[in-house]
């Protein structure tokens, strides 16, 4: 399994929004996926109470000492793809999160607040060697802002642009929110959109980065709905009753 975390201080960067878009992108190219929400505000449970479909699970974990037990029994059960979305600033949980990730996703909109904002995520991926990309996020069509933007982070994290800046920018647009609002991702909200293309190929450019190979398998994926709630009771359990069911 694959773990990849959408993680920075700003709040307003459009962490869910991304979150959201990629795991629908990634189902779409055959992943077995699982939404992980770390931020107690809900936006990811929210969007799924909005929902009228039921095939992605949003899993609520707000404790830091939780992340890394839940996500080897999701590995454990055959998910391909966990996408852990956090909350704004850095907490326990958040930290944790990055820890065990696979990929650490810094999104940034094209200002001095955001860039500047980025520094603690990247200290955090640094100081556990865990890769890590920026994404452009809710950016202009276009503007020398967005180029000041990429050639600052790039400076930041003393790597060059193609090292460190996912591609491709994820352009301001209403498609992004409205889908929000209607329990949808993009992709599905305005499927032959510009704002859905974008996240197409942002989930493109994370398979190339992270070498991912979907392995499409339904019972896996029935399996994993189905199991999810009896695998998060049994990690709760004590020891002694954990044996006492085994036995």
């Amino acid at each position: 399994m694959h773990t990849i975390v959408l993680a920075t201080q700003k709040g307003g960067s459009g962490k869910s929004t991304l979150a959201i878009g990629l795991a629908l992108a990634a189902k779409q190219a055959g992943f077995t996926v699982r939404l992980i929400e770390t931020d107690p505000q809900g936006t990811l449970s929210n969007w799924q109470r909005r929902r009228t479909a039921d095939d992605l699970v949003v899993e609520p974990i707000y404790h830091a000492a939780d992340i890394e037990p839940r996500l080897k029994m999701l590995a454990d059960s055959g998910l391909q793809l966990a996408i852990v979305d956090t909350a704004a600033g850095l907490s326990a949980a958040t930290t944790a999160a990055i820890r065990h990730s696979d990929l650490c996703l810094i999104p940034a909109r094209p200002s001095v607040a955001d860039i500047e904002a980025t520094v603690s995520t990247l200290s955090v991926a640094r100081a556990w060697k865990r890769p890590y990309s920026f994404v452009l996020n809710q950016t202009p069509i276009r503007g020398q802002r967005i180029d000041n933007a990429a050639n600052t982070l790039a400076e930041e994290a003393a790597l060059d642009l193609s090292d460190v800046l996912a591609r491709p920018l994820i352009v301001m647009r209403n498609d992004h929110q409205d889908s929000l609002a209607n329990g949808r991702a993009v992709s599905e909200f305005a499927p032959n959109g510009k704002s859905a293309d974008e996240i197409r190929g942002l989930w493109r450019w994370i398979e190339t980065r992270l070498e991912l190979s979907a392995t499409t398998n339904v019972q896996i994926d029935q399996v994993i709905s189905a199991a999810g709630g009896m695998l998060h009771v049994a990690a709760e359990l004590s020891a002694d009753e954990t044996t006492t069911l085994a036995s």
